[in-house]
């Protein structure tokens, strides 16, 4: 009898799920709408309490870099994960590229469409305003913006008229309250937000792939890594199509 109870405990032990835990994700800030999408339904399937922290990549990168306690990093370039990689800060077999995006130009409801190539006059567009922009120099969609201004022929026409905010949700918001007239954000940015217009797309071939990397921190806990394969399934990909990201090559 003692012999059965056991191995029916056994067995109990076996099949009882795992324990849930508190998970910390650093995120690039232009993940917000669809994470925020994601994250619940992962909850209520697993039981974890997932914590979303949005900024800047290249603010969350240092910040793990100090030590902040993030299980997963999501990246909206590959750089700031090579750093950390190098660093031995991230678990590189668990390194994927999750997405990817566009950039677009965009303004206030009702803008003219154009096509966004030589000859896209930008300044008569700004019309004595500002270009939002997130910061040219550090965070990612600057970066691609910045890229795709100089291949552009534009960088030095209007790099003394450019509204740079600390990551590329504040450069949206810039626009999307008429603060500034048009800005530089990722596509499904502008997908997200109801008060701003694509004026046009940027042609991909003027920036560097934008690539969205994934990797778990080397102190992750298990409930991280159910994350990141849940954000790789079939339900979360076609979420993340719906919000206008796009699926890397393989």
């Amino acid at each position: 009898m003692r012999c059965l109870i056991a191995a029916l405990a056994f067995c109990a032990l076996l099949a009882a799920p795992a324990r849930a835990e508190a998970v910390l994700i650093f995120a690039a800030a232009s993940l917000k709408t669809a994470l925020d999408t994601i994250v619940p339904g992962f909850e209520e399937e697993t039981g974890h309490e997932v914590t979303v922290s949005y900024a800047a990549s290249s603010v969350l990168a240092r910040q793990i870099e100090l030590g902040a306690p993030a299980d997963l990093f999501v990246s909206a370039n590959q750089d700031w994960m090579d750093v950390l990689q190098q660093e031995g800060l991230i678990d590189a077999a668990s390194r994927v590229d999750l997405l990817s995006n566009g950039l677009v130009v965009i303004g206030a409801p009702g803008s003219a469409h154009a096509e966004i190539g030589r000859g896209f006059d930008l300044t008569t567009r700004l019309d004595g305003g500002y270009l939002a922009m997130a910061l040219v120099d550090a965070v990612p969609a600057g970066i691609y913006g910045k890229a795709a201004l100089r291949g552009l022929g534009l960088w030095d026409e209007v790099q003394g008229r450019i509204a740079q905010a600390d990551n590329v949700r504040a450069a949206l918001a810039l626009v999307a309250t008429g603060a500034a007239p048009l800005g530089i954000v990722y596509r499904s940015d502008a997908k997200a937000e109801d008060r701003v217009e694509v004026i046009g797309a940027i042609p991909a071939d003027l920036h560097p792939p934008i690539t969205y990397p994934a990797a778990l921190t080397i102190s992750a806990r298990p409930g991280a890594g159910a994350f990141l394969a849940h954000l790789q399934t079939a339900s979360a990909r076609a979420e993340f199509l719906r919000q206008g990201f796009s699926l890397p090559e393989r």
